[in-house]
């Protein structure tokens, strides 16, 4: 047996342990349930929610960042938390709270182990800027709705670094995406039911990469997600095996011209919008 396949062995094992104890996953910030309470209450005020997410100083840089990125066109870029609030509105708060707690969760144990996390961070706010600017482009469901849903989808990738923590040995790049790639859906469904999300988004992880899967004929959540992780993976990994995009069912919910595709085999509007997804990308990292 190969010094590969035996360290995997052993990876693999402390993966699955990882799942089999609930407690040893990462559980949302303190802060972030105090503001989802607050968001869930019909009489929670705009100035009492300014008041709780100035507590995070991190989440209310964000928001305003957020607010003033290519996903709005806006004549007069908001000034102040309550106008970014105002903007957002109280779901779009909630679902970018939620992303910015995700970061957050994973605490960094060795400079082994954040050069993985930072990898896979940067990976994954890349995905999900191009699901959140393909949300304003192609259809009518939120930015904000399809970033969270893209982060959400990976959180599994993310939690397997949680069961290195206290490891001496962090894996090699190569065999944590290995382990990625066989543990990130079974974890992302495990925590975000601890998590208690909106059973939406566990749909979305279980038919994550099913290219051919299609529920209606409209494109849908589902879709924003697969066409941003197969983006993800042609810019990414050149060589992966992947379909041509006109073989995806989230592909062909899309209405001319904004189906055009370019010589490099990806959508052209992605390519032209580059730029705003990189600068998306920059708020959340």
């Amino acid at each position: 047996m190969s010094q590969e396949v035996s360290d995997y062995s052993i990876y693999r094992r402390v993966v699955s342990q990882l799942m089999q104890g609930e407690e040893q996953l990462p559980s949302l910030p303190s802060i972030t349930l105090d503001i989802r309470r607050a968001l869930s209450d019909t009489q929670t005020s705009i100035g009492s929610l300014v008041h709780l997410i100035s507590r995070d100083p991190g989440l209310a840089a964000l928001l305003m960042k957020h607010a003033c990125s290519a996903l709005y066109r806006q004549s007069r870029q908001p000034q102040s938390l309550h106008e970014v609030i105002q903007l957002l509105g109280m779901r779009e708060v909630d679902r970018i709270t939620m992303a910015h707690s995700i970061k957050s969760l994973f605490t960094l144990h060795s400079p082994a182990h954040k050069q993985l996390f930072v990898e896979a961070w940067g990976r994954l706010v890349i995905k999900a800027s191009t699901c959140a600017m393909l949300a304003r482009l192609l259809s009518r469901i939120t930015p904000e709705h399809a970033l969270l849903a893209s982060l959400l989808s990976e959180v599994g990738t993310l939690a397997v670094l949680s069961a290195f923590k206290d490891e001496a040995v962090i894996p090699s790049s190569e065999l944590y995406y290995k382990l990625c790639r066989e543990y990130s859906k079974p974890l992302s469904v495990i925590v975000l039911k601890k998590w208690a999300v909106d059973s939406e988004y566990i749909e979305v992880i279980r038919e994550t990469g099913h290219w051919h899967f299609s529920r209606n004929q409209r494109l849908d959540l589902l879709d924003l997600v697969n066409l941003a992780l197969y983006h993800a993976l042609k810019e990414r990994h050149v060589d992966s095996p992947l379909p041509p995009l006109q073989e995806l069912a989230a592909y062909q919910k899309i209405l001319p011209p904004q189906d055009f595709i370019g010589e490099n085999g990806e959508l052209s509007l992605v390519i032209s919008h580059r730029g705003d997804i990189q600068a998306i990308a920059e708020s959340l990292r």
